[in-house]
């Protein structure tokens, strides 16, 4: 084996040991945000640092240099003898405002594991692994009623959870006709959460109650792409895309014990099949629309959106949350997501100066979340800088990435987030498939 091969598996081989453990659940919250309690958690960018660094975008993109796991259609632009990777990381810091109430968080997580290979002429796949959502979250409220206050004494009220899924997936792709690409892949979800409720009474130790939910959690789609790459003059081309992910029921097993004082009250355990109401993962469809000039500059734009009205999550225990009247906080509704984003590399075929190789990637968004609070909807903003950095041979990288974003808002009582991420990936390209005609 080469001698940059070997480094560049060590490095991968220590990213991947960071990564995996972030994500071992050794105390630490994968996730952190108060409206991870809803639902399964915070839904995350599905793309690797390559997407994240052009705003998220990808369902137009065709780019032999990396991997673009967000249409399936896009794993045949690549070359045809060559193995390819991709391994990033993803970190966030979070400041939280609420009304003259103030805290802040920090996370590390994995982002993505990819690889890519081709299959017969034309064809190609990629096999992965990448989160999907998170839950992580802890606080507390005391009970304000003079009333509550006068007959019982002080209540405190104190929220926490932690969990994640992932999704496994493999794609596969087919260039038909030189312009036109057709892509599916299968997608596996899969992970656990635990949610936990205390209610404490001043010092009676006998009036405290709390209630436990633990759910093993699991999930099976397919999603379609395609993509069709139209060359309009020299060197110019327009590359039109669209996805659509199929949706599907979530199963798994849930289990929740009920506590007054320091006896167990109600301990139940059921399957999710059982429910009268059963929870859905929604579907979700994209388009999008990216202009190229050669290899030097990308322009991307993408829209997605995803109803999850249906998704039951308010119906079920451990998905919702109610307020004192017993009715929903949350309610599931459609999301939908623009994204923008700009490459440009000022001289891909320098060989003298090596800062006219490096892609320069620039990228904005715009999102409604997929659940409203007391009719409230969540809207999530941000702007995102990043670049590769050329390493060795080939189309080897390494890609760093900023994001500076804000989420939700001060106004009828919300939660403001304020945010700032950072992004880390390896793109791996080699000649594999490559018949020697002398030993």
């Amino acid at each position: 084996m080469k001698r940059i091969d070997k480094i560049l598996l060590i490095f991968v081989a220590l990213l991947w040991s960071v990564a995996l453990g972030a994500t071992d659940g050794g105390g630490g919250f994968s996730s952190f945000a108060p409206y991870s309690i809803y639902g399964i958690g915070d839904m995350h960018n599905m793309g690797s640092a390559y997407n994240l660094t052009m705003g998220g975008v990808g369902i137009a993109s065709r780019n032999n240099r990396y991997i673009n796991s967000l249409n399936p259609a896009a794993v045949t632009a690549r070359d045809s003898l060559a193995f390819m990777s991709d391994f990033s990381v993803y970190q966030k810091n979070n400041i939280y405002r609420q009304g003259s109430a103030v805290s802040a968080s920090n996370v590390f997580n994995i982002n993505d594991i990819i690889i890519s290979f081709p299959l017969f002429p034309h064809t190609a796949m990629m096999v992965g692994i990448k989160p999907y959502s998170s839950s992580g979250y802890q606080y507390s409220y005391y009970e304000n009623k003079p009333g509550v206050i006068n007959e019982i004494g002080t209540v405190n009220h104190l929220y926490s959870g932690q969990g994640s899924m992932f999704q496994a997936f493999a794609a596969a792709g087919i260039t038909l006709f030189k312009n036109l690409s057709l892509g599916a892949e299968y997608i596996h979800y899969f992970g656990n959460t635990k949610k936990n409720y205390n209610q404490t009474v001043g010092d009676a130790a006998s009036l405290a109650a709390s209630q436990t939910t633990e759910m093993v959690l699991s999930s099976n789609t397919v999603k379609f792409g395609i993509q069709y790459d139209q060359p309009i003059a020299d060197k110019y081309r327009l590359c039109l895309g669209a996805t659509y992910k199929l949706n599907s029921r979530l199963y798994g097993f849930s289990n929740s014990e009920y506590m007054g004082g320091n006896a167990v009250l109600i301990s139940r355990s059921d399957t999710l099949a059982n429910l009268a109401s059963p929870v859905n993962l929604a579907s979700e469809a994209g388009v999008g629309i990216a202009f190229v000039y050669g290899k030097k500059f990308r322009a991307e734009f993408d829209y997605i959106y995803s109803d999850w009205s249906n998704s039951n999550f308010e119906k079920n225990w451990g998905f919702s949350v109610n307020g004192a009247s017993g009715e929903p906080v949350f309610r599931s509704c459609a999301s939908h997501s623009f994204r923008a984003g700009v490459e440009w590399i000022p001289n891909p075929g320098d060989i003298r100066y090596y800062h006219n190789l490096i892609a320069y990637r620039a990228g904005v968004y715009y999102t409604r979340d997929n659940f409203s609070i007391s009719g409230n909807p969540v809207y999530s903003r941000g702007i995102t800088l990043g670049a590769t950095l050329p390493i060795f041979q080939w189309y080897n990288g390494l890609t760093v990435g900023l994001e500076l974003g804000q989420r939700g808002s001060l106004k009828n009582n919300l939660i403001r987030e304020t945010y700032i991420g950072f992004s880390l990936g390896v793109n791996l390209f080699d000649i594999w498939f490559q018949q020697y005609r002398y030993e």
